[in-house]
């Protein structure tokens, strides 16, 4: 299901600088064409500053539903159109490479990322994470470390785009289950106990942005 004209949409623009690349920007669909959005020049709403954009700039947007689901997909800026206003004409995406997610429900996607851990003893230790997503993560461990079910932990997450800009994500959790692989290994599974909505947002980008190289393979 595509946005509607008079609908907001909301857009981070990948950029080789971090600070630029979290900034959200919102902007109206003023109207449609066959393949594109036509929309006004975005603002940044906690500033009210209009963001310059250029043809070929790619973004990630999302576009809210009812139940406050959000709607996510990639774009580029394809160009201009001068009327009363000026507007950007956006390409409009595949509609089945738009990702719903819900506030409580988090799909994961196969990742290895960096992972420092600190459990409640203070021993710290590094592992690779197996998968990641809105809701929890799971890695490998060799057993050097005794750990258990219900254990809690601090995390620390290194997170990398495909803009090639990094983020680091810290968080608390709980071991929910460990399962014991042919390797010899243990397969530890998390979930998030204690995260804050902008942390959990940039594992969200992750994952979208996982998910969507996936789609076009």
């Amino acid at each position: 299901m595509y946005p509607k004209i008079n609908e907001y949409l909301y857009i981070q623009v990948a950029s080789s600088d971090a600070a630029e690349s979290e900034k959200e920007y919102r902007a109206r669909i003023a109207d449609m064409e066959d393949d594109t959005f036509l929309i006004e020049i975005p603002m940044e709403e906690n500033s009210g500053r209009l963001k310059k954009l250029f043809i070929g700039d790619e973004l990630s947007v999302y576009f809210l539903t009812e139940g406050g689901i959000k709607n996510y997909f990639n774009t580029h800026v394809l160009g201009f159109k001068e009327e009363v206003i000026r507007m950007l004409r956006l390409r409009k995406p595949a509609e089945e490479s738009i990702f719903k997610i819900q506030r409580r429900s988090f799909f994961r996607v196969n990742a290895e990322l960096e992972l420092a851990v600190k459990d409640a003893l203070g021993s710290r230790f590094l592992v690779r994470t197996e998968d990641i997503g809105g809701g929890g993560a799971s890695f490998l461990s060799d057993g050097k470390v005794s750990l258990a079910v219900a254990d809690k932990l601090v995390c620390w997450l290194l997170v990398s785009y495909r803009n090639g800009s990094t983020e680091h994500v810290n968080f608390e959790s709980e071991i929910v289950r460990i399962k014991k692989l042919e390797t010899g290994r243990n397969l530890i599974m998390l979930k998030f106990s204690a995260i804050s909505d902008s942390e959990r947002q940039k594992i969200i980008r992750y994952c979208f942005e996982r998910q969507f190289d996936f789609r076009n393979r």
